[in-house]
């Protein structure tokens, strides 16, 4: 049990924090969303606000809501949560504490046929801050609409949408062509995911494109010793993220490259190494 243990730590915790974040299980039998005062608080994770599990509020369902309403305020708030997560975390978050990364990692284990990363993709990395400057900022502000949440958001259709509407008939008779929509732009997220590492993360997620921000200062994440660095550039070829090297925006603190590097110079950040 404890060699099972040491050899999937990251993901036992990815399993307990999406367990943790929809802990509501009741909600799940009845078909109904958890109001109580948890959900004021955001889980620094992707995590849909909607699905019946959920006890607490997803940071970027909540920064959109709050920009639709700024108008009459501002999201001190949820800024100062978001500051807050990535200042401790960073994308140690997508690596570790979200639960549609979790779900990503299990669909790529399929066996079929893989996308390898290449300048095409290192590209596309970058529509993830285009989405969050126009779907999550813009649209909210502009338009007083959650753009991301209504218009793409796969996993709101996963936990929200799909549950809610099988649990409740009055919302199966309202559902229309976005729904229709959403669902059809999330059969092909799934199946992309297969052969796409993390595509969702990689390419889509605002949320990742926000913590990403945050990636050189956080507390926690992973560290190059560059007294002990052979600039081999290994960790960054068997890396499946689009990464020019360990940590800049696009690593998500996996870990993976800690045993990939010959010379071990790649360790998660200690007070003594920071």
């Amino acid at each position: 049990m404890k060699e099972f243990i040491n050899n999937h730590k990251r993901r036992l915790i990815q399993v307990i924090s999406a367990v943790l974040y929809n802990c509501n299980f009741t909600g799940f039998a009845k078909g109904s969303i958890y109001q109580g005062k948890l959900k004021g608080a955001c889980v620094p994770g992707l995590n849909c606000y909607s699905c019946p599990g959920a006890i607490g509020s997803c940071p970027l369902g909540s920064l959109q809501s709050a920009l639709v309403s700024s108008k009459y305020k501002f999201p001190y708030y949820i800024l100062g949560i978001l500051l807050l997560i990535g200042i401790l975390f960073g994308r140690v978050v997508c690596g570790f504490l979200c639960p549609f990364g979790l779900l990503q990692d299990l669909l790529y284990k399929i066996p079929f046929p893989k996308l390898k990363k290449s300048k095409v993709t290192r590209v596309l990395s970058y529509l993830k801050y285009v989405i969050l400057l126009v779907l999550v900022i813009g649209i909210p502000i502009v338009l007083k609409v959650p753009g991301f949440c209504k218009y793409i958001c796969p996993q709101g259709t996963i936990e929200g949408g799909i549950i809610l509407t099988a649990f409740n008939e009055p919302l199966r008779k309202l559902t229309g062509a976005l729904f229709i929509w959403k669902l059809s732009l999330m059969i092909l997220m799934l199946l992309l995911m297969i052969s796409v590492f993390r595509c969702f993360c990689r390419f889509i997620c605002p949320l990742g494109a926000i913590y990403s921000f945050f990636n050189k200062v956080s507390l926690a994440g992973v560290k190059v010793d560059e007294d002990k660095c052979v600039d081999c550039n290994i960790c960054v070829k068997e890396c499946k993220m689009d990464v020019m090297k360990v940590a800049d925006h696009e690593c998500i603190q996996c870990g993976e490259c800690i045993n990939k590097c010959p010379v071990s110079a790649i360790k998660f950040k200690t007070p003594r190494n920071m």
